[in-house]
């Protein structure tokens, strides 16, 4: 069982009551500076979740589409955009292996939506660079792509020797490891998750093997979106980067 994808979908009807959701403007915002594209380019929202940031997008006009391990977090989607009848759809897909015929004028990847969260059998040194590749792959030249993933440094400095030696960090991999029930009360007892961090010089070197160029890495935890420098005890960072030619 994926854990992430239980924990999705027992989440979505409380995630809109979350505090760090409630910037949803200012932070789109800050997107379409970066991204710089007219009113009615295509985006691409990976591990969309509820869809927060592509119904904002839809409602300035942009035609996105939003993909998302969990079918209970996409109906929260679908809810609203059909009851406002934006050009918005929600594709039940897994970031690692979708399949999309289209191509996008930009592409965001948010908030842990998708990158970085690990089953217990995933690798943390394949699987997120699948998804960048699968990204890649359905952008067309010089699109730009906004993401952002934990801060390693962050997770570094949160654990001990001791968590390394009882199994709840990989100093390896930079990964937490915990059981579902850590953030959900009712979850089985059996399903362990893990949360990968990233470095900056990681995250850099990963996007440029894929194929893109990186123009900024900034601090990027939700609700604080600007260009400021990455601190060392922030919780996310963001990456700016854009597909070659």
């Amino acid at each position: 069982m994926n854990g992430w994808k239980y924990f999705f979908d027992e989440y979505a009807p409380k995630y809109k009551d979350e505090s760090y959701v409630k910037n949803t403007i200012a932070e789109v915002d800050f997107l379409l500076a970066e991204l710089d594209l007219p009113a009615g380019s295509k985006i691409l929202d990976v591990g969309c979740g509820t869809g927060r940031h592509s119904l904002e997008l839809a409602r300035r006009g942009f035609q996105v589409i939003g993909i998302d391990i969990s079918a209970n977090m996409l109906k929260e989607a679908k809810k609203v955009s059909d009851r406002e009848d934006l050009p918005a759809k929600f594709i039940w897909a897994d970031a690692v292996d979708f399949n999309l015929d289209e191509k996008f004028d930009g592409c965001v990847c948010l908030c842990e939506g998708a990158f970085g969260l690990l089953s217990s059998q995933e690798d943390p040194f394949t699987r997120d660079f699948r998804i960048l590749r699968n990204i890649y792959r359905v952008l067309h030249p010089q699109a730009k792509f906004v993401l952002t993933a934990l801060n390693g440094l962050r997770m570094i400095r949160k654990y001990s020797e001791k968590d390394v030696d009882e199994g709840r960090f990989d100093p390896v991999g930079i990964v937490e490891i915990y059981p579902l029930q850590q953030n959900l009360e009712n979850a089985p007892a059996d399903i362990m998750i893990k949360e990968k961090g990233f470095l900056a010089t990681e995250l850099k070197l990963m996007l440029e093997k894929a194929g893109f160029t990186v123009e900024n890495i900034w601090g990027g935890t939700a609700g604080s979106w600007n260009r400021k420098r990455l601190l060392m005890d922030e919780i996310e960072l963001m990456v700016i980067s854009q597909k070659g030619m």
